[in-house]
């Protein structure tokens, strides 16, 4: 009998450390199957970085040149009338918000709303043109006015997208709807380095225009002659500034997300080792108690 109740004691106990340690192994392969998926979601990000990345830097030359050309311009033009360059009697401003469709990007999304929160310019007054679902998400819920959602456009934009968004928003300056219009961005510098930034975009102050511009006397002269210039010149101002911000955006929230990734992809073996360390100690100290009380019951029959 004592041999028959100490075998069923023994069977029962070797059940349930099995059981036991089953489910102590489903932890470092659930931790392993998160890893691959990081590393999977990092290897897609890099391959769409290397794309973005060529856009941006194509494309950045002009975008910055066309700033500098037309703020010089205007900076020697003396006082023009224009509705374009005239500031408005409306407090409100127009602020373009670039984020993504998509999260796992670390801190892209969090730091556009955080710097238009922190820009200065009063909740009431600021009214939101999206691009990217992120920021209509988490703008929205701090109690900013969405005039209008461009998210659709940001996986993929183009020059035709930007110049859609530009001729609304001139269309609302123009109106008097907004007197200011800002885009919020992450510019791209390198692969790990994206800083997020503010531009002011109409009207064109002096603060805009560089100092060396300041200093020249020459004025520029139009033909045929100033309103026409500057209908012609500003929308194409607007969209080639909004295009370079969006494929920036584009390079940065795939940079951001690939280093994202690749820190959830360590973090992710360092507990798979550090959890496979105690399974292995856990696993051993269950077999040497089973041992011992093998051994001691063992020794009870003799």
């Amino acid at each position: 009998m004592k041999s028959s109740s100490y075998s069923s004691h023994i069977s029962k106990k070797e059940e349930d450390d099995h059981g036991i340690h089953e489910r102590d192994k489903k932890t470092p392969r659930k931790y392993s199957k998160y890893a691959a998926d990081h590393q999977s979601m990092k290897l897609v990000s890099t391959v769409k970085l290397q794309k973005a990345r060529m856009r941006a830097e194509n494309s950045k030359a002009y975008f910055e040149y066309m700033y500098q050309t037309v703020t010089s311009m205007l900076a020697k033009a003396g006082n023009i009338e224009h509705p374009y360059l005239r500031k408005s009697d409306s407090k409100n401003v127009a602020v373009v918000a670039v984020t993504s469709n998509r999260g796992l990007a670390g801190g892209y999304n969090a730091n556009i709303a955080r710097l238009i929160v922190e820009s200065g310019i009063e909740k009431e007054r600021i009214r939101l043109y999206t691009v990217g679902r992120k920021g209509v998400e988490s703008l929205a819920r701090k109690g900013y006015q969405i005039a209008e959602d461009y998210s659709d456009i940001i996986d993929e934009p183009t020059y035709a997208d930007a110049r859609r968004i530009g001729e609304r928003l001139l269309d609302d300056f123009s109106k008097g709807e907004v007197g200011e219009i800002y885009v919020a961005y992450t510019e791209f510098k390198n692969t790990v380095s994206h800083i997020p930034k503010l531009m002011k975009l109409l009207p064109v102050s002096a603060e805009t225009v560089p100092a060396e511009e300041k200093k020249e006397s020459v004025l520029m002269n139009f033909e045929p002659n100033e309103e026409e210039a500057i209908s012609l010149l500003i929308p194409k101002y607007m969209t080639s500034i909004l295009y370079g911000a969006f494929v920036e955006a584009v390079a940065s929230e795939n940079g951001a997300r690939m280093q994202a990734m690749d820190s959830a992809t360590n973090n992710a073996e360092e507990i798979i080792d550090d959890l496979e360390l105690k399974y292995n100690r856990a696993r051993q100290g269950a077999i040497t108690q089973e041992l011992t009380e093998i051994i001691a019951g063992a020794e009870a029959i003799g």
